[in-house]
């Protein structure tokens, strides 16, 4: 059994507590709330007891592992703190909104033993799964291009907090919706080389009304879109464009597969919790199964594209990507 402890019942952190209930090998037990009267029924509801500080938790030798859904910005701190406290850490994504922050991060707990996995929830879409291994196949041939999108309309919902801090979410949906798609680009293609983005913002709410698109050039030459919205309804496209083929995926279960000559054919996978999917396996990494299916060099190499984003949506110009992979 892993004794965890998580750090922020907001609305995510309450979706991985209700996940964890379904992984017998994760028993969250303890929670770290700032709001811990507007937290008091979830917890008893689920067994928690509240702590007064995450030093509380990482003092606690009966926790062996924490859960952080935290704002990006406390990640850092609390990822290298809970690492020398000796604990497994699972951290929501983004990790950190700069490169070289979240390489400290995986450095501190290489070092000091422990798994840090990173909460890309998405990976684990079977359609997504899907896409990777067909793309890797060849049966696309050579791929020329993808084109993705995530958009939803969370923010009209969202009046006041972090989430709409430019300091905590800057470039407009691409650090919520659209990190979701590029972390899905290079897990397809690798790293990216450059990119020209643009952040278009009409009015700045709340709810605020922007939109943010990105043109990619990855290291093996593939080119990409990128387009996310926070004011519309939830739509996801990834497409992937070979010279055999096209593969798009339209949701968590469905793949389109188009080629010459045939007519498209539509493929639906078994819907899964995919959160309690990633939950499994951030349990197997502790157990020492098999590792994290998110990989440090995935993480650095998307950071390193949505740095490089954030940059040129300032400059008005293409950055290069600064990437271990160079």
């Amino acid at each position: 059994m892993i004794n965890c402890a998580i750090a922020g019942l907001g609305r995510w952190g309450r979706a991985l507590v209700r996940a964890a209930r379904n992984e017998p090998r994760l028993r969250i037990v303890r929670a770290v709330e700032p709001d811990a009267n507007g937290a008091a029924g979830f917890c008893e509801a689920h067994g928690l007891s509240i702590a007064a500080s995450l030093d509380d938790v990482l003092a606690d030798p009966r926790i062996d592992a924490v859960l952080l859904a935290t704002p990006h910005s406390l990640h850092k701190g609390q990822v290298i703190a809970a690492a020398g406290a000796g604990k497994q850490v699972f951290c929501e994504k983004p990790l950190a909104l700069r490169r070289a922050d979240a390489a400290e991060m995986f450095a501190a707990c290489r070092s000091a033993g422990v798994v840090l996995a990173v909460g890309h929830n998405r990976r684990f879409w079977p359609s997504m799964q899907a896409l990777r291994a067909i793309t890797a196949s060849g049966e696309l041939g050579t791929i020329l291009h993808v084109e993705g999108h995530n958009s939803n309309e969370n923010s009209r919902s969202i009046t006041q907090g972090w989430r709409l801090s430019p300091e905590e979410s800057p470039g407009g949906g691409l650090t919520g919706a659209g990190l979701h798609v590029l972390h899905g680009f290079v897990n397809l293609l690798g790293p990216a080389r450059q990119v020209y983005a643009r952040l278009s913002a009409r009015e700045a709410g709340p709810p605020p009304l922007d939109t943010a698109t990105l043109a990619i050039e990855f290291v093996n030459g593939v080119s990409a879109t990128l387009a996310t919205i926070r004011a519309t309804p939830f739509y996801w496209r990834v497409h992937v464009f070979g010279t055999k083929g096209s593969a798009e995926v339209l949701d968590e279960q469905t793949m389109v597969l188009r080629k010459s000559g045939e007519a498209p054919a539509t493929t639906r996978y078994p819907a899964i919790d995919t959160l309690t999917a990633e939950l499994s396996a951030f349990a197997d990494a502790v157990e020492g199964k098999q590792p994290f299916p998110v990989l440090e060099a995935d993480v650095l190499a998307t950071l390193a594209a949505f740095e490089a984003a954030l940059q040129s949506m300032q400059s008005g110009h293409p950055v290069v990507c600064h990437t271990a992979y160079q």
